[in-house]
C-alpha cells in the first residue's frame, strides 16, 4: 500500500513538468496556420477597403522624368485612377530583385504607379532609379517613416493596389516576384479596373 502511493506523485510531477510544452507546441502551431503556413504575405491589413491615409509626402529633390521634376505624393492623386503604390529603399535587398518588374508593369498604361521612398539618403534613392529606370509617375519621400505606418507598412518593400475611389483594395507583403505577379498582383490589377469601369 505504501508503494502505491509514493509512485503516484513522480507521474503527476512529469506530466506537469511535460504539459507546458505540450501547450507551447499547440499555440506555435495554431500561429503557424492561422498566418498562412508562415507565408508573410497573407498578414491581412486593417487598411483594406479603407481611403488612402491622407498624407502628403514632398517630391524625391532632383528625380526628373522627360525633363520635368516627377511630383510628391498627394492623396488627391488617386482619385479617378487605379494605382499601384510600392513602398522601397535603395538598401532594401529584395527592392533591387522587383525594380525590373516594376519597370515592366509601368508599361501598362491603365493604371498608375507611385513610389513611397522609405527612410532613404536622397542621392542613394536616385541612383536606384537612374540605374532600373523610374517605373512610377509619383515618388513621395518618407524620410522618418511616419508616413508608412499610417500606411501599415510592416517593413520595404511592401505593395498596395489603390481603387478608382481612392481606397486601398489589396496589399502585398514583401517583395514582387514572377509568381505572386502572374497569381495574385495582376489578378488583383484586373480585378480593380474591372470595378471601376
Amino acid at each position: 500500500m505504501s508503494d502505491q502511493s509514493t509512485s503516484a506523485p513522480p507521474q503527476r510531477r512529469t506530466f506537469l513538468m511535460v504539459l507546458p510544452l505540450i501547450a507551447f507546441i499547440g499555440l506555435a502551431l495554431l500561429f503557424w496556420f492561422r498566418l498562412g503556413s508562415g507565408d508573410i504575405s497573407r498578414i491581412p491589413s486593417a487598411l483594406i477597403g479603407r481611403p488612402v491615409p491622407p498624407t502628403t509626402l514632398p517630391p524625391l529633390e532632383g528625380l526628373q522624368a522627360d525633363n520635368a521634376p516627377v511630383p510628391g505624393l498627394d492623396p488627391a492623386a488617386f482619385k479617378g485612377k487605379v494605382s499601384l503604390v510600392n513602398v522601397w529603399a535603395s538598401w532594401c535587398v529584395p527592392c533591387h530583385d522587383e525594380a525590373p518588374l516594376l519597370t515592366e508593369l509601368a508599361k501598362d498604361k491603365r493604371f498608375q504607379l507611385v513610389g513611397i521612398n522609405y527612410k532613404d539618403a536622397p542621392d542613394n534613392a536616385r541612383r536606384f532609379l537612374g540605374r532600373y529606370g523610374n517605373p512610377f509617375g509619383h515618388v513621395g519621400v518618407d524620410a522618418n517613416g511616419r508616413a508608412s505606418i499610417e500606411w501599415g507598412v510592416y517593413g520595404v518593400p511592401e505593395t498596395f493596389i489603390v481603387g478608382h475611389e481612392g481606397t486601398i483594395v489589396y496589399k502585398l507583403v514583401g517583395p514582387i516576384t514572377p509568381d505572386n505577379l502572374q497569381k495574385i498582383l495582376l489578378p488583383q490589377m484586373e480585378k480593380a479596373l474591372k470595378a471601376g469601369s
